[in-house]
Formats: structure tokens, sequence, C-alpha cells
């Protein structure tokens, strides 16, 4: 049952994260029952598990429903990486290792290398580069608790399919502040770590607001 449970729930948080389920869509239980070969009893605690977690609203006589993202919540987002993503970048300066910056430069020079060269595919490249090296900066902040909270704030610029709607420069400008975040960890040095951190996540917000799928009356 448990197992039924976690494949459920991963399948339709997958879909609504990278947008197979769209804003407001709905999801029955026999349909995801349907596709994984089980009862609908695991689907109905899967869907359960994440209207808690607030990505759908499951509502009397209509069923589940993917939560709408609105611009309050993605300006929400984005100041909540604001004041947390430059805390963890500060603190990793005194706890990474010399593996752990390794391994961070490796991620910010492949993400470098798919933004200038943007060969087919290289959209979702990024977008897991850029998770991955997050992630792994906040494992290295000495906060457990930091590092479990970030998951769901970097999940969102998938679902606003964030690097879909940036110009080549912005790829490009965004991958050279993942380096010299890297160069700042490498300096032992956590208030230019703190700034640079601060300055991509407000140049992301920005590159999104200008974006022309956000201009119009609804624009952020």
């Amino acid at each position: 049952m448990a197992q039924a449970v976690d494949r459920a729930y991963a399948m339709v948080r997958d879909g609504i994260v990278r947008g197979s389920y769209g804003s407001s869509s709905r999801i029955t239980e026999q349909e995801i029952a349907d596709s994984l070969g089980v009862s609908r009893t695991p689907v109905r605690e899967a869907l359960r598990r994440l209207q808690a977690e607030g990505f759908l609203k499951v509502l009397p006589n209509v069923g589940a429903v993917v939560t709408p993202w609105t611009d309050a919540d993605t300006r929400n987002v984005f100041e909540l990486r604001a004041l947390l993503e430059p805390y963890g970048a500060s603190s990793a300066c005194e706890h990474i290792t010399r593996e752990g910056i390794t391994q961070l430069r490796r991620l910010a020079e492949e993400q470098y290398h798919e933004s200038a060269t943007r060969a087919e595919g290289y959209i979702e490249r990024i977008g897991k580069l850029n998770s991955a090296f997050h992630q792994t900066l906040q494992d290295f902040s000495g906060n457990s608790r930091l590092a479990a909270l970030l998951p769901a704030l970097l999940e969102v610029p998938m679902m606003l399919k964030t690097f879909n709607r940036y110009e080549p420069q912005h790829l490009l400008r965004s991958a050279s502040h993942h380096l010299e975040i890297v160069s700042a960890l490498e300096a032992r040095d956590p208030q230019w770590a703190a700034s640079v951190m601060r300055s991509h996540i407000f140049a992301a917000q920005a590159a999104l607001r200008g974006s022309p799928e956000s201009r119009g009356p609804t624009g952020v």
C-alpha cells in the first residue's frame, strides 16, 4: 500500500511541477489508478498528501484540481529565496569541503556550457543543473532545516518554466553568477557569497518579470 501511495504521489507531483497538469486542471483518481495499475485507495491518499502540500485542492463533487499559481505566489517565493539562500551561501563558506567546492564548480561550468551552446534539450539540462547547484550549496550550509525547506522553492522555476522564458544573455548571466559564488566559497568570503546569491535571485525575478509571457494585465 505504502509503495503504491508513493508511486501515485510522485507521478502526480512530477506532472504538476513539469506542467503536464496545468493550473486549475482536474485530476481524477481513476486516471492515475489506471496509469499505474493500482486501486483508487492509494491514489486517494496520494492526492491528500499533495493537497496538504498545496499542490492540489480536493473539492466536493469535483475531485482534485491543480492549485492555480498567482503573481503574488511568484513574488513570495522569490522574496523567500532572497532571504534564505544568501544566508545559506554565507554559512557554506564555513562548512563546505574542498570536494564540495569541486562539485559545485563542475555543476556551474556545465551550466555555463549548456547556456553558451544551447544544443537541443538544453533547457531541461540547465534546469536540472541549476537545481542541483542550489541544493548542493545549501546542503553545505550546516543547516539541515534550510536544506530540507529548499526543494519546494527550487521547483517553482520548473513550474513557471523560467528558463524557457530567459533570453540567451539571461542564461549566461545566471550561470556566471554560479561561477562567481564558487569563487566566493573558495575565498571563504561569506559577504561575497551572500551578495552574489542575492543578486542572482533578484536578477532571475527581473528576467521573469520582463519576459514576453509576463507582460500584460496580470504580469508580475
